[in-house]
């Protein structure tokens, strides 16, 4: 269920800075997660499966299981995030949020747009963010394709 956040005319746009900080932070946070995913299909490949050492990360299964399980971990924990109060942890540190055009919550399919375009966005060499720089309205190609915004909250008191 979305839910409609308070304050919309106090927030801002923003800008390219903020977010590249953000998604700093996430970064590490979605690293860390990798790890731990990495460590656990290991396991299961090298106790559960019995594949030899010499063996491991050698057939095609175990790189694409692999490389899906990653993917599904960091969408996860963005989904996570992004459908239930708008921020990531490394958005919280920047006071950022994102929200749909009217000020809720982004829907779990926005999520999903937003996380396929981002990647897209960041393997284009930057280019779908770079594009904040030239919107008027400081929209990423996530924020575009997903009809989302993130914006800048204001200082609690």
């Amino acid at each position: 269920m979305q839910r409609r956040f308070d304050r919309l005319d106090e927030v801002w746009p923003a800008d390219l800075g903020r977010r590249l900080g953000a998604m700093l932070y996430d970064g590490l946070l979605v690293m860390a997660i990798w790890i731990v995913i990495t460590a656990l299909h290991l396991a299961v490949v090298r106790l559960v499966l019995a594949v030899p050492a010499e063996q491991v990360g050698l057939g095609a299964a175990q790189v694409l299981s692999l490389r899906l399980l990653m993917a599904l971990g960091a969408f996860v924990f963005f989904a996570f995030f992004w459908t239930r109060g708008g921020m990531t942890l490394g958005m919280q540190a920047w006071r950022l949020r994102v929200q749909t055009l009217d000020g809720c919550s982004i829907t779990a399919f926005q999520a999903l747009q937003r996380f396929l375009v981002a990647t897209v966005s960041l393997a284009a060499f930057g280019l779908g963010y770079l594009w904040i720089l030239f919107d008027d309205e400081k929209r990423s190609w996530p924020d575009i394709v997903s009809g989302t915004r993130v914006v800048v909250l204001p200082k609690t008191r």
